[in-house]
């Protein structure tokens, strides 16, 4: 199948997102389907303001729509709502191409963060953009429920995977942390505002607080934290070994829908404290690790739960389930609306 995605996020950002969309397409071409990527490289761009990561992309629906001609896919999954996502929408609709979208940030949140913009203002928006989609691909069940309630139930679930051959128990621990009082209590992510590092650099536990990571936050929080250790931005089995030899493994953020590196530091065995907050409360279960609305406890519970619980629980998570949810959900498109040659109801990712 001739599958293309259009992403306004996209290389060189290393977040959850392109980190998702990178194993996915991997996945899907090792199974033999052309995958075709619409990104802002392609055309001219300025930074994201307040996220200059993030490039918006000039381009406007008869842009867009000429590549996607050019590729003439059998699928369209439109990843997120940005200018390319918005341009590509209009074109699947005026030419009624059937497509699937992905619902990966709690945008109204993550932009009230922010903006003093009211939760409620984003979300008629939220509707809006995805309410054409033959499906949207969520993360978890309780992000599923949260889009129903806003009128949203064309749902279809999309977890996310973990290289397990990178995050091991059995991995020495980060260099940087031989000489570190313990227990070690690690966050890993984009350092943001949205991102709630603060709530975990506040807690009052014992040990070394390390911060992995890069963002616009970085050069503040260094300042307004002193013993907390910031090794800036950790990859491949840097980063691995990081999450390898911390204690515990601590999720502030309110706001995202999945967060992968709860599942990559599982993967290493190492437990995890979080919010009670959708995302984590749909992965932290069988002594993996410990939620609470207050971040101490939570964190106080993780540090006596058992490695080995968290490593089983990790264990469960792998790129090739993830990209078998995601082929499933393109499997959906009526034949009549179909381009030719593209399958109904058939599974499209194989071993």
């Amino acid at each position: 199948m001739r599958i293309l995605i259009v992403s306004d996020a996209w290389e060189p950002q290393v977040n959850g997102v392109v980190r998702t969309l990178q194993a996915t397409i991997g996945e899907l071409r090792a199974a033999g389907h052309e995958v075709g990527v619409i990104s802002p490289d392609l055309f001219r761009s300025v930074p994201c303001p307040s996220y200059p990561e993030i490039r918006l992309a000039f381009a406007g629906w008869r842009k867009v729509g000429r590549h996607i001609a050019a590729f003439a896919p059998e699928a369209i999954h439109i990843s997120t709502e940005g200018p390319l996502g918005m341009a590509a929408r209009r074109w699947c609709i005026r030419n009624q191409f059937p497509f699937t979208t992905a619902y990966h940030t709690r945008f109204p949140e993550y932009v009230a963060a922010r903006l003093p913009v009211s939760p409620a203002f984003v979300w008629r928006f939220i509707r809006w953009f995805h309410r054409p989609a033959r499906h949207i691909m969520v993360a978890t069940r309780s992000l599923a429920r949260e889009l129903a309630g806003q009128g949203l139930g064309q749902t279809m679930l999309w977890e996310r995977g973990v290289d397990h051959d990178l995050f091991r128990p059995d991995r020495a621990p980060h260099p940087a942390f031989v000489s570190l009082a313990r227990p070690i209590q690690l966050y890993v992510g984009r350092v943001a505002v949205e991102k709630n590092i603060e709530a975990f650099l506040d807690t009052d536990q014992p040990g070394t607080k390390v911060v992995v990571g890069d963002g616009p936050a970085l050069a503040e929080l260094r300042a307004r934290y002193p013993g907390a250790l910031f090794l800036g931005k950790q990859t491949g089995a840097a980063l691995a070994s990081a999450y390898a030899g911390a204690d515990v493994f601590v999720f502030p953020s309110r706001t995202d829908t999945f967060g992968l590196v709860i599942i990559e530091a599982l993967s290493a065995g190492t437990p995890v404290a979080a919010y009670p907050v959708p995302g984590p409360a749909d992965i932290i279960r069988d002594g993996a690790g410990a939620l609470d609305a207050d971040l101490d406890a939570a964190i106080a519970a993780a540090l006596v739960c058992d490695r080995a619980d968290a490593a089983a629980l990790g264990a469960r998570y792998n790129w090739f389930a993830c990209t078998a949810q995601f082929a499933k959900a393109l499997t959906f498109v009526p034949a009549s609306a179909a381009p030719k040659g593209a399958a109904l109801g058939t599974t499209i990712l194989s071993a």
